[in-house]
This record gives C-alpha cells, sequence and structure tokens, in this order.
C-alpha cells in the first residue's frame, strides 16, 4: 500500500515518512485503512516494541505518515539470510514480539497482520512492530468480519473458514511467525488460503518444530503448539499469558 522514505527535517535528524502508493489515491478503500492504521498508531505508539509515532496527513492530495526512523532489517529478511542478529537474539526476539501483540490487544485492538514482514529488528536486536492498516479495534466476544484482511499464511482457521473470531487469531499468527523464526519453515505451507486451511484442519502432514530444531527448549515448543491449536479456545486467552509462558521457558 506505501512506499517509506527516509525523511530529514532542517536539524538533519532522521524519520520514516510512510507515503500512500499514487496508484491507490483514489481507492477508498485503501485510503481508510491507511489512516486507520496511523490513527491506532497514534494511540498505542508509546511503547518500547511499537514503531513510534510523529504525524500524519497529507501532502497535497498523497497521504502520509512521520514515524521514528531505526536502522534495522525485517525479521523475514533475518529468516531468510539466517542473520547473526537473530541467531544471536533469538529468545528475545520471541519475547519481545509477543510483548508487543500484548500492548496492542491492552490497549483494546488486534493487529490482524502479524508477520514477519511486519516486525522489524535493529542491528542490536530490539523489535519493533509495525502496520497497522489491517488493525481493528478488540471485540467484546468473537465477531464475523465483512471483510478478511491478513495474510493467509498466518490466518487462523476461522478466519480462513469467515467464521466469527477475535484476539485469538493474532495468538495463532504469533504461533506461525515464532515457529518460522525458529525453524525457517511455515508450519502450513500452501499457495492458496484452501491449501493452507486443509493442513491446519488435517494436521497429519504437520511437523513438530523441535524434529526440525532440537535446540528449540521443549517447553517454548509446547507455547507454540498451544498457539497453533485449530480452536481457538484450546490456544491461550490472551496474549499476557502467552507471554509469561514464554518467559519462563526462557528464564526471564
Amino acid at each position: 500500500m506505501a512506499d517509506i522514505w527516509l525523511a530529514t527535517d532542517q536539524d538533519h535528524k532522521a524519520f520514516a515518512l510512510r507515503k500512500l502508493h499514487d496508484k491507490l489515491r483514489f481507492n477508498l478503500l485503501a485510503r481508510r485503512r491507511f489512516v486507520r492504521g496511523c490513527e491506532i498508531l497514534a494511540h498505542i505508539h508509546n511503547h518500547e516494541h511499537v514503531i513510534g509515532y510523529i504525524e500524519h496527513g497529507k501532502i497535497g492530495t498523497t497521504l502520509y505518515c512521520l514515524m521514528e526512523y531505526v536502522e534495522s532489517s525485517n525479521l523475514k529478511h533475518l529468516i531468510v539470510r539466517q542473520d547473526p542478529i537473530l541467531t544471536e537474539n533469538v529468545g528475545n526476539i520471541l519475547i519481545d514480539m509477543a510483548v508487543a501483540l500484548e500492548h496492542v490487544h491492552d490497549s483494546g485492538f488486534m493487529h490482524l497482520d502479524f508477520k514477519p514482514e511486519n516486525v522489524i529488528v535493529t542491528r542490536n536486536g530490539a523489535v519493533r512492530l509495525v502496520d497497522f492498516d489491517l488493525s481493528q479495534p478488540k471485540p467484546d466476544k468473537p465477531r464475523k468480519s465483512s471483510k478478511n484482511p491478513g495474510t493467509p499464511a498466518y490466518m487462523a482457521p476461522e478466519q480462513l473458514q469467515r467464521e466469527p473470531f477475535d484476539h485469538r487469531v493474532d495468538i495463532f499468527a504469533y504461533g506461525v511467525t515464532a515457529y518460522e523464526v525458529l525453524t525457517g519453515q511455515k508450519p502450513f505451507p500452501g499457495d492458496t488460503p484452501d491449501e493452507i486451511l486443509r493442513k491446519q484442519l488435517d494436521r497429519s502432514g504437520f511437523v513438530p518444530p523441535r524434529e526440525l530444531n532440537q535446540g528449540i527448549p521443549p517447553a517454548v515448543e509446547k507455547t507454540i503448539l498451544k498457539s497453533l491449536d485449530t480452536n481457538p479456545d484450546k490456544r491461550h486467552p490472551i496474549m499476557s499469558v502467552l507471554v509469561l509462558e514464554l518467559k519462563a521457558a526462557l528464564y526471564v
């Protein structure tokens, strides 16, 4: 939806300027999502693991969001190139991602596009969660959505089946991301949403993460497997419980 530019002010301080693609200038849905993402970020950004917000508005007719600039790569790039930043800080990254998502939920929102591409990691291993364009208010009970936003590989079964859902879809997405961080593979690979859903529901081909990486502590694997349960009622009820489990498993 957007390009990210490096911008500097008159004092040569660096910022990240996110600008809606010109081709989406007259796309009302894209414009609405972009503005909503800015407004949600403005509400929740005051947290060490969420990207910092400065302001948002228009440059002419082009929507923009000005954010803090950090020297970083997104988590997907680190996984693909097996970057030492990831291998040296993997425990902290797993916890910090969970704490960021906990903050989003505690602030009254669901992220709805939690995935490695939306987690950036600085050169010293610090995490920032980004991109809230698809985020929605957290409901009191599961509800259907007229739209079905998200990235299929990280979407929970209830989303893919267009059933009512709540914040526990983010917990599922966290489990997919943690699995990918620790193994370099997705737990339910597929080229289409239907293929991904079939693998989620039929676990015959599912490989537990410790079979791919024996260095994963059993307690961490247990937490990931729970977050990936097909039944949302069998996942962690809230991110705070998952955070506590992870910290205990990693002796933090």
